[in-house]
């Protein structure tokens, strides 16, 4: 029989916990590599002492264009093993994402960024809501937004207004991708099928028991961000019409504030025609209507056409990554797997 749903519970329960993977995806940060990784070795043999968990970290670099991918391959494995996972180009980091998710091999998987921005000592923090309190999904959130400019704050708090309106799994407004799901939260996100991922939505909507640790984001290790404002724009598009139809429903109110308007311009020109025999000049009243209906057709062609093009991009089932290398280091044994090349995303 067919069935519409996925029994994850057998994932379920402190027996069933076999160890962690740590995702770490990474874009050009040859400078801070090495610094992260003993930092994260450190908190493998502390994860190791405290709960008995064996840790691997999972470097997925999304086509990194300077020293990143052969400092990686380069990384010890000290305390825990050491996956070098090496796109064949820059997918995005909602692909590298994936990518990581696909390859940890331990059960629960954290979610880090490669910057150094997420300090590897909260993770212990983190591990201890799964281990010791029962959390399925551990989420981390900036404590404040108190140094970033009026104008950001106020975009974020537009885009989570926009994406939670009308939703019944809320997204948590701050939320990160610094996150730990536990083997079964694990389980279900790898079954959600869809291509264009926003994994601060998916890893909301799967449910199960959930926690949010406020944070301070430590200072990059190195250099600047590479999100632009204009990248994060386009990033707030993506995630709004691959999560939500926030974006369908403020065209459709639109069109009714016009429709609205327009009916009660109509009225006012009749009601002076009847009443006093004058008529309202025309041209004006013409163009203005003519542009302003044009200017919210176009609007709602595009905020359609974002939705069409996503469903273009399913239907064609396209891998979301190609591996072109892969190795494995083992902290208890000399031996290396590797497997150069890939020609399908796994």
């Amino acid at each position: 029989m067919m069935t519409l749903g996925s029994d994850v519970s057998n994932l379920s329960g402190a027996g069933r916990i076999q160890g962690l993977s740590i995702v770490v995806p990474v874009f050009n940060e040859a400078a801070g590599l090495a610094r992260l990784h003993e930092r994260l070795c450190a908190l493998a043999g502390t994860l190791r002492q405290k709960y008995g968990l064996a840790c691997e970290v999972v470097y997925v670099d999304d086509g990194s264009t300077d020293a990143t991918l052969s400092i990686a391959r380069g990384l010890p494995p000290t305390a825990l093993d050491v996956q070098v996972v090496s796109l064949s180009r820059n997918f995005g980091k909602e692909a590298a994402l994936m990518a990581g998710l696909d390859h940890a091999r331990l059960g629960a998987v954290l979610f880090m960024d490669g910057d150094g921005q997420h300090a590897p000592e909260l993770v212990e923090r983190l591990v201890g809501h799964w281990i010791d309190d029962g959390y399925d999904v551990v989420y981390t959130a900036k404590a404040h937004r108190d140094n970033e400019s009026i104008l950001r704050r106020m975009g974020v708090r537009t885009f989570y207004s926009l994406i939670n309106w009308g939703s019944r799994q809320k997204i948590p407004e701050d939320a990160g991708d610094f996150r730990l799901l536990s083997p079964r939260a694990a389980a279900a996100l790898r079954q959600l099928p869809e291509r264009n991922r926003f994994f601060k939505g998916l890893a909301s909507w799967i449910g199960f028991k959930q926690i949010r640790v406020d944070y301070e984001p430590e200072a990059r290790a190195h250099g600047v961000t590479t999100f632009s404002p204009g990248h994060l724009l386009g990033l707030s598009i993506e995630g709004l019409t691959s999560f939500s139809v926030a974006p369908l429903r403020v065209a459709s109110l639109l069109g009714v504030l016009l429709a609205t308007v327009a009916f009660l311009f109509g009225l006012s020109i009749l009601w002076e025609t009847v009443v006093s025999g004058k008529s309202v000049p025309g041209y004006p009243s013409l163009v203005v209507g003519l542009m302003t209906i044009g200017g919210v057709q176009l609007i709602m062609i595009g905020v359609m056409g974002e939705y069409i093009g996503k469903i273009l991009s399913e239907i064609k089932a396209r891998p979301i990554y190609f591996v072109a290398e892969h190795s494995v280091k083992s902290a208890d044994a000399s031996t290396v797997a590797d497997k150069t090349p890939q020609t399908a995303a796994e």
